[in-house]
């Protein structure tokens, strides 16, 4: 592909990996990142620019990173003939709104978990006591990127979740306005994805199994992620029975971008949780290392419409997050103590399957940037499960960070779940 220009727009910096990647395949880069805070995530890595609007014109291709009213202004800028990969107001809804997402869903003729959306802690509480069960409380809007405050019930009469409410009620009505109590499926958590060219969806499609607690063996509080296991993949049964039911509706929005929904399934049935209506992080970055062709070129064909499908690597890829002090949570003082400015030490100059997130470059030097204290994902791929992540660990012990950690059983869901899911029928192509 001939070179062109890429101009990235991100509310939190987290598609700067993929424009460093953009970088290093010989394109030109503009990246406007609006937070503050964020502002120096990926400097000495990927050029930036203050004011993106200004840049509008000079780019063949804007890439958009998030939902809260990106795809609004992705939707204005395809209209005037722009080429972009980002969504419209309805896709950002069906993420940024969970009761909006699962009323889709069902529109579109697929099964959902009961749910009831209260806008009052104690109406939520007295529900529960009516109605014991387990539940999941699930703030919606802003307040679902606090991951802390997802919680899932353990308990069958709900008690659990009577208290967290209580609990809530007191130290966050400030910050959560709307929530769900979802019922709590068990079973096995898996989510399918795939990239929409404005028309149809791209295959091949996508497998992942996200690790979301913060320590091994899925203990501790809720993050964003600690890192992902995936592999590619034909239609196959949940796919079809999910996301290929949204075909006609993203064609109409004229989406391009990633779809994702994560679910659970057992041998009774499919059950969608929610949407992820734009790339994941750091689903993406994992991606992008079984994507046999230039990032650069899958974007552009992405949002040019000629992107049908696309190679990608056999078996599997791992991508592990390494964090540092105060994450999960927000706290300026220790992100300042421990983290801030760290230095980021390679012991041999190997950086296959590195991608970069809350990091900077200043004079060659790696150091931590930002606030949040997610610096990196390291990936790793084979063709087992386990190639891939011997892989990946073994280019993380390549790295010194002070005060850095990571779970180390990335991947390992795969070993206990696959059965199931082969045995229930839900991973075979169709």
């Amino acid at each position: 592909m001939d070179k062109k220009k890429f101009l990235f727009i991100s509310l939190d910096a987290l598609i700067s990996d993929i424009a460093w990647c953009v970088v290093k395949e010989g394109h030109d880069v503009k990246y406007y990142i609006d937070c503050a805070e964020d502002k120096d995530i990926s400097d000495g890595f990927v050029p930036k620019v203050d004011d993106w609007k200004k840049e509008v014109d000079w780019a063949d291709v804007i890439v958009f990173d998030d939902v809260l009213g990106q795809g609004k202004i992705a939707q204005e800028l395809k209209k005037s003939g722009k080429l972009v990969v980002g969504g419209s107001e309805y896709t950002d809804m069906l993420e940024d709104d969970r009761s909006f997402g699962q009323e889709e869903l069902k529109r579109a003729g697929v099964n959902i978990i009961p749910y009831q959306n209260f806008e009052s802690f104690d109406e939520a509480i007295q529900y529960v006591k009516n109605n014991p069960a387990k539940y999941v409380i699930k703030p919606s809007g802003e307040a679902q990127n606090i991951k802390r405050l997802l919680f899932v019930g353990e308990e069958e009469d709900g008690n659990d979740v009577i208290q967290i409410l209580e609990a809530y009620s007191k130290i966050y009505s400030n910050k959560i306005k709307v929530f769900q109590l979802q019922r709590r499926m068990m079973g096995v958590e898996i989510a399918v994805g795939a990239f929409f060219n404005g028309n149809q969806f791209v295959y091949p499609i996508n497998i992942n199994f996200e690790h979301k607690k913060l320590f091994p063996g899925d203990i501790g509080p809720s993050t964003g992620e600690m890192g992902t296991s995936m592999y590619w993949s034909g239609s196959n049964k949940i796919f079809n029975a999910t996301l290929k039911k949204m075909e006609d509706r993203l064609k109409a929005e004229k989406y391009t971008g990633y779809m994702d929904i994560n679910c659970i399934v057992n041998s009774n049935g499919i059950y969608p949780l929610e949407f992820t209506a734009r790339f994941g992080y750091p689903t993406i970055s994992i991606q992008q290392e079984g994507i046999m062709m230039p990032i650069s070129e899958f974007l552009y064909k992405l949002a040019s419409g000629e992107l049908t499908e696309f190679k990608a690597k056999r078996g599997f890829q791992v991508g592990v997050r390494i964090i540092v002090s105060p994450y999960p949570f927000d706290d300026e003082e220790a992100f300042n103590t421990y983290s801030k400015d760290a230095v980021i030490f390679f012991k041999k100059p190997n950086f296959d399957g590195i991608h970069i997130e809350d990091v900077k470059k200043i004079d060659g030097q790696w150091l931590v940037a930002g606030t949040s204290g997610v610096v990196m994902i390291v990936v790793g791929t084979g063709q087992t499960m386990k190639q891939a992540q011997n892989k990946a660990y073994s280019r993380v012990s390549n790295i010194r960070i002070p005060n850095m950690y990571y779970r180390k059983d990335i991947g390992d869901r795969w070993f206990e779940d696959c059965d199931k899911l082969h045995t229930w029928g839900y991973l075979r192509e169709v």
